[in-house]
């Protein structure tokens, strides 16, 4: 792997006792960051240098919530109108998913992997789901995110909707992954058991999951409360609000994902917040699915950590954080949840991501992950440790990135892509893909 330097720019490190730092460079090599000090003392540096004049450098950027699966689902005008979550699951999601074939999974993958890399994003947490092709699903997803170079944390969503032998093997798809990876030791994938949602699994099932996920001593990723009628099902089938049902199954834990959180009380925050689960927050997908507004202020104040995810709708983070902002204003008043919603992408994304890495991403630190993203900017307001959040929400989200690199190499710069890969091939075939997906549709 190629050294590199990289001077002259505006460097970001996310790190709260230093968060802005100027008239450094550092130095990459086997995949971390190895030396940050002034560029007078590597003179004499021999390889790839990077100038960064002109550019703000951070971390590459985390999604905690992703679904790569529904790329292809971009333009498809065949669905019902629907006018609660629950048809949108029945005239979209539901119907979709049981048409993929593994190409389908591999080239939406693959596309959207491509689109993150031009958006600066390095790490993505996904759940997938595809009951027409389950087995091998998440090692078909993986071929994508290694062509790509990023880093990937891969799960299959169990869930009861197409009968017990899809369950099953659902199961079994999550145990060989977790398995798989475990063995394999890679640093660019890793794993958690995905479920669903409570509402479409049965006592039986998360019985199952959870004795196959106490031998693996894994974390789980499901979609928790996301619209009013997951807690409603749950009641009234078992007596039970969604998180205490998950509860008292065991799933949940301090590397466990719940995503959404919509609406969740209290209660329920106060139980996330003693198991230490993380909340995916993911305020494009609730306000398109007009499922309503988390409170990211008062999950905050329970003690949770809450990180930013896409849920599909874009893999733009910097997009992402500002509607988040926006809705937290709405929800409360414009004087509540800048610091939150900041802190969601910002600093709770890597807590979250490192339970998985161990400590080595979302920062910009000697010994940490070489994850990083240049983009264009000149500060018109100073830039330092009381504003830089200010810059990140309101300018760097209107600039272009124009270098992203993982663990170490460089896979886009000059607003290039410098993957082996042909683009405009890959969106060729994601095309035939997608018009035969919609044929079955």
């Amino acid at each position: 792997m190629d050294k590199i330097l990289i001077s002259n720019g505006i460097i970001l490190t996310l790190n709260p006792s230093e968060p802005v730092l100027y008239g450094k460079a550092f130095l990459l090599e086997d995949g971390i960051i190895k030396k940050i000090a002034p560029k007078s003392e590597f003179g004499g540096f021999e390889g790839k240098v990077i100038d960064a004049s002109g550019k703000v450098l951070m971390p590459g950027f985390i999604n905690v919530h992703h679904h790569f699966y529904s790329t292809l689902v971009r333009g498809l005008g065949k669905a019902a109108p629907s006018k609660d979550f629950n048809q949108v699951l029945e005239n979209l999601w539901w119907r979709l998913d049981k048409k993929l074939l593994m190409d389908d999974i591999y080239y939406s993958a693959l596309i959207s992997a491509i689109d993150a890399v031009k958006h600066g994003t390095t790490t993505i947490i996904d759940h997938h789901a595809s009951p027409g092709a389950i087995t091998g699903s998440l090692a078909e997803i993986s071929k994508a995110v290694l062509q790509t170079g990023l880093r990937a944390n891969l799960c299959y969503e169990v869930s009861d909707r197409d009968g017990e032998d899809k369950t099953l093997e659902g199961i079994k798809e999550n145990v060989q992954w977790l398995q798989d990876i475990r063995s394999n030791k890679s640093d660019f994938l890793k794993g958690l058991f995905g479920m669903h949602a409570a509402f479409t699994l049965s006592d039986k099932t998360l019985e199952t999951i959870a004795a196959e996920g106490k031998k693996l001593n894994c974390g789980y990723h499901i979609h928790v409360a996301e619209a009013a009628s997951d807690e409603e099902f749950n009641l009234k089938h078992f007596g039970k609000r969604v998180v205490n049902r998950l509860n008292d199954f065991g799933l949940l834990n301090d590397k466990s994902i719940a995503a959404h959180c919509v609406h969740i009380d209290a209660q329920e925050m106060e139980l996330l917040a003693k198991q230490k689960v993380a909340v995916a927050h993911n305020p494009q997908s609730n306000q398109n699915n007009a499922v309503g507004i988390a409170d990211v202020v008062k999950l905050t104040q329970k003690g949770i950590t809450v990180g930013l995810g896409t849920d599909a709708m874009t893999v733009n983070m910097l997009e992402e954080i500002r509607v988040g902002m926006w809705a937290q204003h709405l929800k409360h008043d414009p004087s509540q949840g800048f610091m939150e919603i900041a802190n969601t992408l910002l600093q709770n994304n890597a807590v979250i991501a490192n339970r998985y890495w161990d400590g080595k991403l979302g920062m910009i630190a000697e010994g940490k992950a070489a994850d990083l993203v240049l983009i264009d900017y000149y500060p018109p307001t100073p830039l330092d440790a009381n504003t830089w959040r200010g810059h990140v929400i309101y300018g760097l989200s209107q600039s272009v990135v124009d270098t992203t690199i993982c663990g170490g190499k460089v896979l886009y710069q000059n607003k290039k892509l410098l993957l082996n890969l042909d683009e405009a091939e890959v969106a060729a075939k994601s095309r035939e893909c997608a018009t035969r997906l919609w044929e079955r549709f």
